[in-house]
Parts: structure tokens; sequence; C-alpha cells
């Protein structure tokens, strides 16, 4: 098996964590945890296994003055 490193869900790019998880609720508890530190987050099925996606949320833009 050799998953995407990257996704693409609602125009947005998600970057695999690299994990593996046999069963959907071990991804969901991880997905949770990324969500708990701002991460959006996608759980994708594939070819039996479940891997999740994730995505910093932007919270605030700073720009620095010159």
């Amino acid at each position: 098996m050799s998953p995407n490193l990257t996704t693409i869900s609602d125009g947005k790019k998600f970057m695999w964590d690299g994990r593996l998880f046999d069963a959907r609720e071990e991804a969901l508890q991880q997905a949770e945890t990324y969500q708990k530190d701002n991460f959006e987050v996608r759980v994708v099925e594939q070819e039996g296994k479940f891997l999740v996606y994730t995505r910093r949320l932007v919270k605030e833009v700073v720009v620095a003055s010159a």
C-alpha cells in the first residue's frame, strides 16, 4: 500500500500524518487529538486501512511592518 501524502478536500490541501490505522475508531481518536490542537482533519479509508489527513487552521494572520 502506498498512500498519497496529500489529498484535496473541499478545495483545501491536507497532509497525511504518516500512520496507518486498522480500525476506524483508532483513526477517529487520533483525529480528535489533532482537532484539539487546532487542526482540520479528514479520515480516509484506503485498502481496508484508515488514514488521517490534517491541515492547520489559520486563526490569525500577522503582518510585520517594515
